[in-house]
């Protein structure tokens, strides 16, 4: 599983209607997301209507063909795309990827990985 978070500007003076666009998004749209593999998908909007998204998948590459190739995707995509400033495409294969920084859980297994390599169970510390 891999987690992808990316970025969009929404034009300000449609901010409302993007937000209806979303309350809620088409049932046939929402299949195709999970059909993509796609999931534990969230919007979040900032100031200025900066809008970040996340979700995770096993596999994005696949995830991106299917939904390139969905013709619901494609209708959804195409009436979505004015909302958005400086896109070139469709929101949905366009939008700005973000680079994770960092993750809590793979830190904290980290941070247990050395504490265990830290210890001998076997008492063989010299």
């Amino acid at each position: 599983m891999t987690r992808h978070s990316f970025r969009l500007q929404v034009r300000p003076e449609l901010l409302d209607d993007y937000l209806a666009r979303h309350s809620p998004v088409w049932p046939e749209m929402l299949a195709e997301i999970a059909a993509a593999g796609r999931r534990n998908y969230s919007l979040f909007l900032g100031e200025g209507g900066t809008l970040f998204g996340y979700y995770e998948t096993d596999d994005d590459a696949a995830a991106q063909e299917y939904l390139a190739a969905s013709d619901v995707a494609a209708r959804w995509e195409g009436e979505m795309a004015r909302f958005f400033v400086d896109l070139d495409g469709r929101p949905d294969q366009a939008a700005t990827a973000l680079t994770e920084v960092f993750h809590l859980e793979d830190q904290l297994a980290a941070a247990g990985d050395r504490a265990a390599s830290d210890t001998d169970p076997e008492g063989t510390d010299s």
